[in-house]
């Protein structure tokens, strides 16, 4: 007999009501322009949807913070050939080493449910690693938000499929380089498949005391210090708090567009930014260095090479502008990566 994994957060992080869900959701796909402007890197535009995107980035927050960002994701997925989609997030609530996959058949949304793939996560159960999985307890998949929070994008965008498409959630750990590496690898097969889209959750800096993560830059090129409890008035730098939030992220969605695992790990060890998906994201890094070699990546990037691998991120939003160091914020990212036809 199936489980259903209920909407838990319907209702406070989102509207449990379908109609008034559909409503909202086609608001925020309406707003974004067909003809996206790329902004990490700058300089391009996209026409959406973007054939051959096979993987996009996302936030996970309340979906009147976050559902305008995340619609620019969306808007960049061509359904045409999409069967299963992979939804990556990060464990909030538990913690893990390794990832977990769900042991529901069903996940509810407001506006239908979506069936889970069971026979993908039986394949992934029985290949020679499949001890690196986990099952999710029932109550820890209906704890999490990173993962429900995509699933009413996920429906509205494949309702004309609804009924065809399967996800296979997986929750991922706090995992080690090494171990994105080897999750990466066994996922790579999945994301070279047209057929298949990873979606990955994940919010960006997430800045303020209640954070506990200060970490501000007065100029371009001063040293960044944490700020700490003990400041309560306005910095007196000649760069607003945002603004070296802003920066700081943009240094992290600039190594992601460059598809480098290694350099993306070393940004954070460097940082310390409060990214909560960057184990997801450091696991779609990894599939796709498993894909490509380094020189094909850098050429991809440099223009070199036509049609290469590309990451871009087309929008970009914080919750608030910081201006105190008594204030907080969360950052949003979307972004989309497009692979060639094997």
């Amino acid at each position: 007999m199936g489980r259903v994994r209920q909407a838990t957060h319907a209702g406070s992080w989102y509207t449990a009501d379908g109609a008034q869900l559909d409503h909202e959701l086609q608001s925020w796909l309406d707003d974004v322009p067909d003809s996206v402007r790329e902004i990490e890197p700058e300089g391009t535009h996209c026409q959406a949807p973007v054939p051959g995107a096979r993987a996009i980035i996302g936030p996970h927050a309340g979906l009147s913070y976050s559902g305008a960002t995340a619609a620019y994701a969306y808007r960049c997925i061509d359904v045409s050939k999409v069967r299963r989609v992979f939804l990556l997030g990060p464990s909030h609530h538990v913690y893990l080493e390794k990832c977990a996959l769900s042991g529901c058949t069903e996940y509810q949304t407001p506006m239908g449910n979506i069936q889970v793939d069971r026979e993908t996560i039986d394949e992934l159960r029985s290949k020679p690693s499949g001890d690196a999985w986990q099952t999710m307890g029932i109550g820890a998949d209906e704890d999490e938000h990173s993962l429900e929070m995509h699933l009413p994008f996920i429906y509205k965008t494949f309702e004309a499929s609804i009924d065809r498409i399967r996800i296979v959630p997986i929750m991922v750990g706090n995992l080690r380089f090494a171990r994105e590496q080897q999750y990466g690898e066994m996922l790579a097969p999945y994301l070279a498949d047209e057929e298949n889209l990873f979606v990955i959750s994940s919010d960006f800096c997430h800045w303020g005391s209640r954070f506990r993560f200060t970490l501000y830059k007065e100029s371009e090129h001063s040293r960044a210090v944490h700020l700490g409890a003990r400041v309560r008035n306005d910095v007196s730098g000649e760069m607003p708090i945002w603004k070296s939030i802003k920066n700081l992220d943009w240094d992290g969605m600039r190594e992601i567009a460059r598809l480098d695992h290694r350099a993306f790990a070393q940004y954070l060890e460097e940082t310390g930014n409060t990214i909560c998906g960057r184990h997801p994201i450091g696991v779609l890094l990894a599939a796709v260095n498993a894909l490509y070699s380094r020189d094909q990546l850098d050429g991809a990037l440099a223009g070199t090479a036509a049609g290469g691998p590309r990451l871009r991120f087309v929008k970009y939003d914080q919750s608030s502008k910081v201006q105190s160091p008594k204030d907080s914020s969360v950052s949003y990212a979307s972004a989309y990566l497009y692979l060639p036809d094997n």
